[in-house]
């Protein structure tokens, strides 16, 4: 039993308290929800990437990239595109879908007039060297060179060349090359198939050479690479091309790489080679965007054969301004938080401590009003009823003839404050008010004995 009006005490101190602090507590939730909402911190669970033809570089580079994803709740939907240029288009296009694309470095103006790029599109590095691989069937060249080897673009002329389909980002690239050799595209009989249908064609002999831009991971490169009577041309010029055009860079295919035991390719070959980048839409979420950066130095940060190990993913060669959150990877690499907690929790925290700080630093002074509002409501529980208690007083002036009604009234008076619960803290509030009513009752019975007896006073 000596438990009860403690544990009353407890409950009537939680309820003043829910009371007094329920506004507080509905205006930090208004907050907090108004800062999730403005904020967005959780990212879309399904996301767009544009890749490019199938058996090319881009889609198996965007399997990697689903995989990875796919370990923090992120599916990633592949769209097949002919191309750099097909991507860019499709970025620029809010009804596409597509939020990230792979685009080839120099793949076709952006933007008309070379006006600059687009402000809608951001790039989150550059991923690896995409070399210009210029296939040929020696047995064209015998015919038409009177040798093997094709030693410049600038004997193609006359010859059927297939320079990628539309759509894709070699074309742009090709006709620039070509223009820098004096040849104009009727100077040749220029061919605009697929991967698989360029290849299928150059194998029957209908087409003399071919042009890819593409990663060695590519499979039909692969394949070509060790297709008997197919040559690789050497660009031997390389160093001159990267010098007139910017946005193509020298590099090595290494002797034997491809095969050491059997020495493919019996020689080293000079190449050129754009850089491939990773793009994203400018309004594509904030936490998509790092975990696209981190996927990419995963699946990119190996050594290859035309990188060495770290080299890639790459801040250099980037056509398009840098992401805030690629240039925050690079700087200091994953969020720390990510390190450490589930991806969800960490990027919560992340996207919203600094609202969090915003919302405890208004919240600071509104909280300084609880204790004061707090000590008004339960004192005006007791206070209320001096008002009732001043007008019995008073209405002793009255004379003797009003002190039973007085008496009445001070009894309901007393019995509706024997009823009253405060916390412990404020029971001496209580208890002066219970004093004065049994000080206004002695007055009271004082008037009502002169009633009684006229002639004591």
């Amino acid at each position: 039993m000596p438990r009860l009006p403690k544990f009353r005490d407890t409950l009537i101190n939680t309820r003043d308290l829910l009371v007094t602090g329920g506004p507080f507590v509905l205006i930090a939730l208004a907050l907090l929800v108004l800062a999730y909402w403005a904020l967005d911190p959780t990212p879309p669970t399904k996301v767009t990437l544009a890749t490019g033809p199938e058996q090319g570089a881009y889609a198996e580079f965007g399997q990697r990239y689903k995989a990875h994803l796919q370990r923090f709740g992120i599916e990633v939907e592949l769209r097949p595109t002919q191309g750099s240029s097909e991507n860019l288009k499709l970025l620029q296009d809010p009804e596409s879908g597509v939020d990230f694309a792979f685009v080839q470095g120099g793949a076709g103006r952006l933007r008309r007039n070379d006006e600059g790029p687009p402000p809608d599109l951001m790039s989150l590095g550059s991923l690896f060297y995409e070399p210009v691989w210029l296939f040929y069937r020696e047995a064209a060249a015998k015919q038409k060179l009177g040798r093997e080897q094709l030693e410049s673009l600038a004997q193609l002329k006359g010859w059927r060349v297939n320079i990628g389909a539309p759509g894709s980002g070699v074309t742009n690239l090709m006709l620039r090359l070509f223009d820098a050799n004096g040849l104009a595209p009727e100077d040749l009989v220029v061919q605009r198939l697929g991967n698989t249908p360029a290849v299928v064609s150059l194998f029957a002999g209908d087409t003399d050479a071919l042009v890819y831009t593409s990663a060695p991971e590519s499979p039909l490169v692969q394949m070509l690479l060790l297709t008997p009577g197919i040559g690789l041309m050497d660009f031997a010029q390389a160093e001159a091309y990267s010098r007139r055009l910017p946005v193509v860079s020298p590099v090595l295919l290494p002797r034997g790489v491809v095969k050491l035991g059997e020495d493919v390719p019996a020689q080293d070959i000079r190449l050129l080679a754009p850089t491939a980048m990773l793009v994203a839409r400018e309004d594509a979420h904030p936490a998509l965007q790092q975990l696209f950066v981190q996927a990419a130095s995963a699946i990119h940060s190996g050594a290859g054969w035309f990188q060495r190990r770290g080299e890639f993913p790459s801040l250099l060669g980037s056509e398009l301004p840098l992401a805030k959150e690629a240039e925050r990877f690079f700087q200091s690499g994953p969020p720390f938080l990510q390190r450490y907690l589930p991806f969800w929790l960490a990027n919560l925290i992340d996207r919203m401590w600094v609202v969090l700080a915003g919302v405890i630093v208004v919240l600071i002074p509104l909280s300084r009003v609880l204790p004061p509002l707090y000590e008004l409501r339960v004192r005006s529980r007791v206070f209320r009823w001096y008002a009732r208690l001043r007008q019995i007083e008073e209405g002793l002036a009255d004379g003797p003839q009003g002190a039973q009604p007085l008496m009445n009234d001070l009894d309901e008076l007393d019995s509706r404050v024997k009823q009253l619960q405060v916390p412990l803290s404020h029971a001496d509030e209580l208890y002066a008010l219970r004093s004065h009513i049994d000080l206004v009752r002695k007055k009271l019975r004082a008037l009502g004995a002169q009633t009684l007896n006229p002639t004591a006073s």
